[in-house]
C-alpha cells in the first residue's frame, strides 16, 4: 500500500503511472530527473583526436596548422578533438615580456570564429586552449569548448598558475574564477583542465563530480635541457603517472595533449617532450604519441566509465564528512 510519493530534484508537476503489483497507480507530483526527456541520446563510444604539433612565432601559421590537424583527425574518425595548450603561439611564458600581451584575444573571438565553422563543417567537438584577454590588464589561460554544430559552449579558465624557471605564468595569467566544469557535447560529457592543473587530484575529482566522462588536459610541458640527462625520464614518467591516476581514481578517460619541439634560447629554452596520450578508466594507455608532430585518434568505450565506477566504487565510499581540512593550506 503506497500512501504518497515524495519526488525531488525536479521542477515540473505532472501525472504518471507507477506499476504496483497488478495495478497502475496514477501519481501527480514533481517530475524526478530520471523521467525528464533527454536532450540527446547517450553515445556508447566516442573517438578522440589529439593534435600534437610544434609552433612557430607566427600565430596565423599556427592556426592553419591546427586546422589541418583537426581535419586530419576528423578524416580518421575523431569526434572530439583537442589542441595543445596555447596552440596559437610559442610558449611565451619562458620570459616576462609585456609585449606578449598582444597575443591575447577575447573568447569568443577571432580563434573561435575560425574553429566554430570548422567544427560545424566536420561535425566534431573542438577543445581549444587560448590566451584570453578578458579586459584591459586582465588575462587568463583559457580553454574554449565548441560543439559539433559549431556552437560555442563555454570556457574553462586555468585554476592553478605556475611560477617556475621558464614557466613564468603568474606574470601573464590571473587564476581562473569559473570553477571546475563539464559540458554536454554531441558525443559525451567532457571536462577540461589545463596543464599545471593536471598535478592536482582535487581538480580532477571536482571535474569528474560534475559529470565528466572524459578529462581533457591541453598541455605545454618539457625539459630544461640542463636537467634532462639527470631528471628527464623521471619528470616525464611522473607527468604521465599522475594523469593515469586521475583515470583510475575517478573512473574516467583522460586525454593529455602536449606540444613538441625546442623553443626559446638555443642554449637553454624548453624541449617540449610530446608524448600525448589517452588513458582509460583503468589507467591503461590506449594510444601514445612520440616526440614529433603527430595526430592521434583513440576510440573510447563510454560504458567503461560506469563499469569502472561500479566495480571500483571510489565515489560511493568517499568520506565527505571527513574532508573539511582540504580547504586549509596546511595542517599546522
Amino acid at each position: 500500500m503506497v500512501d504518497c510519493y515524495q519526488l525531488l530534484a525536479a521542477n515540473k508537476i505532472v501525472s504518471f503511472q507507477v506499476p504496483l503489483g497488478d495495478e497502475n497507480h496514477v501519481v501527480t507530483g514533481l517530475t524526478p530527473h530520471y523521467l525528464e526527456p533527454m536532450a540527446r541520446s547517450i553515445p556508447q563510444s566516442v573517438t578522440l583526436g589529439l593534435v600534437q604539433m610544434g609552433c612557430t612565432p607566427d600565430p596565423a601559421e599556427n592556426l592553419q596548422k591546427a586546422v589541418a590537424g583537426v581535419r586530419d583527425a576528423a578524416g580518421r574518425g575523431a569526434q572530439i578533438i583537442c589542441l595543445q595548450e596555447l596552440f596559437r603561439s610559442q610558449y611565451f611564458c619562458q620570459t616576462e615580456d609585456h609585449g606578449n600581451f598582444a597575443l591575447a584575444e577575447p573568447i569568443p573571438g577571432p580563434s573561435t570564429e575560425v574553429l566554430g565553422p570548422l567544427a560545424a563543417e566536420l561535425g566534431v567537438v573542438i577543445v581549444a586552449s587560448l590566451f584570453e584577454k578578458r579586459a584591459e590588464g586582465l588575462y587568463h589561460n583559457t580553454a574554449a569548448v565548441i560543439d559539433a554544430d559549431g556552437r560555442y559552449l563555454g570556457k574553462y579558465r586555468k585554476m592553478h598558475i605556475p611560477d617556475d624557471p621558464q614557466y613564468y605564468e603568474k606574470f601573464y595569467f590571473t587564476p581562473g574564477d569559473l570553477g571546475f566544469r563539464s559540458w554536454d557535447t554531441r558525443y559525451g560529457r567532457i571536462g577540461v583542465l589545463v596543464c599545471w592543473d593536471q598535478w592536482y587530484p582535487e581538480a580532477a575529482r571536482l571535474t569528474a563530480m560534475s559529470g565528466a566522462q572524459i578529462l581533457f588536459y591541453p598541455t605545454a610541458i618539457g625539459w630544461l635541457p640542463a636537467e634532462k640527462q639527470e631528471h628527464g625520464a623521471q619528470q616525464q614518467s611522473a607527468w604521465e603517472t599522475i594523469q593515469r591516476s586521475h583515470s583510475i581514481a575517478n573512473g574516467v578517460y583522460v586525454c593529455a595533449v602536449n606540444r613538441v619541439g625546442h623553443e626559446g634560447d638555443p642554449a637553454g629554452g624548453i624541449e617540449f617532450w610530446g608524448d600525448s596520450f589517452v588513458s582509460d578508466p583503468g589507467g591503461r594507455i590506449l594510444v601514445k604519441a612520440g616526440a614529433g608532430e603527430e595526430v592521434l585518434v583513440a576510440t573510447c568505450d563510454l560504458s567503461k566509465v560506469n563499469a569502472s565506477r561500479t566495480h571500483w566504487p571510489f565515489l560511493r565510499d568517499r568520506r565527505i564528512d571527513a574532508y573539511q581540512d582540504l580547504t586549509k593550506r596546511y595542517l599546522d
